[in-house]
């Protein structure tokens, strides 16, 4: 995950915990079964591992962020501070789950091939992250608010957001069966309007910036995104687009 981003629990749940209240139907299709050992790819504060432990499995959860972590073991959960882009599990996994993560890890094919090293033979990835398109109203006003400042955004873009063909071609050449695979429009409401939002998840694009720079830089974003993201009852929203997916590691 991106070296210029942190997080913290407390800011997470206040800021974004519709990432994890939206996760039902990733959960859904991973379809877990009490006694199953899953591995939870990203699991944040581990808001969604900790359902999955409520279903009988045994679950550990992996982030890089130790905040997060931290937040995790507090819920009792086996959490660890792990690279997603370095796992080193061997085959020991029934399923390997992600919601809302691997946009954060821009070393594709290494997740996955440490996904596929993790799981048992007949073992399943599945997972939802952004997908092509994703909060792309977003980073163009980032994007250009930096330009206007004579820094390059598009460097400091920390999101990795592939087409479903693009990712069901790495999956396939790892060996896996992809079973399900789509692009998702999810138009999210914002529980602190847009301001929120920038603070938790668009630090990367703010790290030229110091002090009272950054709090001058969010109002013009914020400025730019009002005619697009926010409502005629002063709703803000994001546009989001997800990739969900289902995989298989072949049995033999």
């Amino acid at each position: 995950m991106s070296n210029t981003q942190s997080w913290s629990p407390e800011k997470y749940a206040e800021n974004a915990r519709f990432v994890s209240d939206l996760g039902a139907p990733v959960v859904e299709l991973l379809a877990p079964k009490a006694g199953e050992k899953i591995l939870d790819l990203g699991c944040g504060d581990g808001a969604l591992t900790i359902k999955l432990a409520a279903m009988g499995c045994n679950v550990i959860g992996v982030d890089s962020s130790a905040p997060q972590i931290a937040g995790a073991r507090k819920l009792g959960l086996d959490a660890r501070v792990v690279d997603g882009e370095r796992l080193e599990f061997g085959p020991e996994f029934d399923a390997v789950f992600s919601n809302a993560a691997i946009h954060w890890m821009k070393r594709a094919d290494d997740v996955i091939t440490g996904v596929w090293r993790a799981l048992r033979p007949g073992g399943r990835f599945v997972g939802e992250f952004g997908g092509a398109g994703c909060v792309d109203t977003i980073k163009r006003a980032l994007v250009e608010a930096l330009g206007r400042r004579g820094i390059d955004g598009e460097a400091l873009n920390p999101w990795y957001f592939p087409t479903a063909e693009d990712y069901r071609a790495r999956l396939e050449r790892r060996g896996f069966a992809v079973r399900y695979i789509a692009l998702i429009p999810r138009p999210t409401p914002l529980p602190t309007e847009i301001n929120g939002w920038l603070e938790t998840f668009a630090q990367s694009f703010m790290t030229p910036l110091k002090g009272p720079q950054r709090g001058d830089f969010i109002a013009e974003v914020r400025e730019a995104l009002r005619p697009k993201l926010c409502d005629s009852e002063g709703k803000w929203f994001a546009d989001y687009i997800r990739l969900r997916f289902a995989a298989d590691k072949p049995k033999a």
